[in-house]
């Protein structure tokens, strides 16, 4: 068997790690399976058997290349096809009170994150550590990004912050645990929301107005994807991916000389805290996202009918797989003091977007439905701000991958604020 493994083809492993998805996923449809997975998300399996796979010598994660390619090629592909299906008109035809609790909700991560991070750090320095390969900037600074976007955002600030494997693991776990904490009182808010509504001085006719409007557009843009429809769709998602590439090359090296020039003149210049820009797959990251959100202003914008979200979310699962099988559980074990402060700074983040989303929708009295799903579509993302959604009305679900599309799109922004404001606070 030693002879065998750890399987070194990447053909053979990636055959692996998709049919391993394919299992979850086909395992997630069967109502034979539907409490296991009410307590152990999907997502956190198609982490965690990639995992195992490389825990138990099955795979080599460390060697393949599988996670390079997945991340330079169909995390790009996958932010161009989920920024695609962006209505930024339909977004706004939600209502003031939806787009202000969505955003109430990003600055309640963009915020709680330092402040979590800087309270912790008064009684336990170590968890600040400067510019360290291992300071908890940088593993916290992916939970930003899949707090504000979702998993291409997550896999985007690990590359951009330089995040350890060993501690992007631990902030994995950290990330599942506490959003899944959160996500119960959300579904059980679902049940007595007219309660909810009523503390919160809300009116929620806009609710039912917009569950009828997303009626409508579901009957006028579903269609069955055709040959071409899926060619279109290829052209477009790794067409973007090279272009991204293209600026990608250019900015960093223009960016890395900017930042050479600007630290000789001048040691101390807080231009260090912008050193994300040096970085091609910041920009690689960025331009994809700019691209899907351009062309979802044409006439391209009609290929989400077709399944370019599908199309994207099958890129993304097949990057979180290879993600997953960088993780070793027998390092998370060895590491495990450092779990303490960082479940501590992680709760307290969630309590901080918590209580911002809840002293907002006060003062605008927003029902608790765009609460609910403004949560949800930052923290959840696009797997799960449908389910919150649906537990209000299932015709509601996709207003919720609208809202978390929207995430898709400001989440690694809005994550790399959240980032060096945190490097700053441990510097």
């Amino acid at each position: 068997m030693s002879s065998i493994f750890p399987l070194t083809n990447d053909a053979v492993v990636l055959g692996l790690l998709t049919g391993a998805l394919g299992l979850v996923f086909y395992t997630n449809s069967l109502p034979r399976f539907k409490k296991f997975y009410t307590f152990v998300p999907a997502l956190l399996m198609c982490y965690f058997i990639p995992a195992a796979l490389n825990s138990l010598g099955i795979v080599n994660g460390e060697e393949s290349q599988l996670y390079f390619v997945a991340s330079r090629y169909l995390l790009p592909a996958s932010l161009v096809l989920l920024c695609l299906s962006i209505d930024l008109k339909g977004i706004y035809n939600l209502g003031p009170k939806a787009i202000m609790m969505f955003f109430a909700a990003t600055v309640g991560i963009v915020v709680g994150g330092p402040f979590a991070l800087w309270l912790v750090g008064q009684s336990d320095p170590d968890v600040l550590g400067g510019n360290a390969p291992d300071a908890y900037w940088r593993g916290l600074s992916t939970v930003a990004g899949s707090w504000i976007g979702g998993g291409a955002n997550q896999a985007a600030l690990k590359e951009i912050s330089d995040t350890l494997d060993a501690q992007f693991s631990i902030m994995l776990i950290v990330d599942v645990f506490v959003a899944n904490l959160w996500m119960p009182f959300l579904l059980f808010g679902a049940g007595i929301r007219e309660r909810i509504d009523r503390w919160l001085n809300a009116d929620a006719s806009a609710v039912d107005e917009l569950q009828n409007r997303v009626e409508r557009l579901q009957a006028k843009s579903a269609r069955i994807a055709s040959f071409p429809d899926w060619m279109v769709l290829v052209a477009l998602a790794f067409g973007g991916v090279a272009l991204s590439h293209l600026v990608a090359d250019g900015a960093s090296t223009h960016f890395t000389s900017w930042l050479d020039r600007t630290m000789a003149n001048d040691p101390d210049s807080t231009a260090i805290y912008l050193s994300s820009v040096t970085k091609g797959f910041f920009w690689l990251v960025v331009t994809a996202t700019a691209i899907g959100i351009g062309l979802s202003f044409t006439r391209a914008r009609s290929y989400e009918g077709a399944g370019a979200s599908k199309m994207g979310s099958v890129f993304l699962y097949v990057l979180v797989a290879t993600i997953g099988m960088k993780m070793d559980i027998g390092s998370l074990i060895e590491n495990w003091s450092m779990y303490g402060s960082a479940v501590t700074i992680g709760l307290l983040w969630m309590l901080v977007h918590i209580v911002v989303l809840l002293v907002v929708a006060k003062l605008i009295r927003a029902p608790f439905f765009f609460v609910a799903v403004g949560s949800q579509a930052n923290v959840g993302g696009a797997a799960s701000a449908p389910i919150v959604a649906s537990a209000f009305s299932p015709a509601l679900a996709p207003v919720g991958v609208l809202l978390a599309v929207l995430g898709y799109a400001v989440g690694t922004i809005g994550a790399i604020v959240c980032m060096e404001w945190m490097h700053a606070l441990s510097m």
